[in-house]
């Protein structure tokens, strides 16, 4: 596993094309953020930071409860990576164009932590654009 954030957006996008109710991935502070982001603009309903003993130790992970609209549709229909490990790209406040006509948000990981794109322009901070979903 290369880009843990990746990781994450592929495992939600996988689950929902068979129709899965929820899944888990690994515990990271940065992970549950976008996690939290993704559900505070309705693309998952619910996440949930549990822990599990294993052999040796204890290691925490989420569990995110995916969302279908009326028609079993994924409310997460799509995303494109904008930053990865090989190039990260960033973006002053306001240089920050709508996703998909405003039908989408963008991630920005900011000085101020983790956002949406619409609430760094509303604070008026830019940073680097994780990753775009609609």
């Amino acid at each position: 596993m290369n880009y843990p954030i990746s990781d994450m957006l592929i495992r939600i996008s996988n689950a929902q094309a068979v129709g899965k109710e929820q899944i888990s991935v690994p515990f990271s502070k940065m992970k549950f953020r976008i996690a939290q982001i993704l559900k505070e603009n309705s693309f998952v309903q619910e996440v949930e930071k549990k822990s599990k003993k294993g052999r040796k130790s204890e290691f925490d992970y989420l569990v995110i409860s995916l969302k279908y609209d009326e028609t079993k549709q994924p409310s997460l229909r799509g995303f494109k990576l904008i930053s990865k490990p090989s190039r990260h790209l960033y973006a002053k406040a306001e240089d920050m164009k709508p996703v998909r006509s405003g039908y989408g948000i963008g991630v920005i990981s900011t000085s101020k932590g983790v956002m949406s794109s619409k609430e760094a322009r509303k604070q008026g901070v830019g940073g680097e654009i994780l990753f775009e979903v609609w």
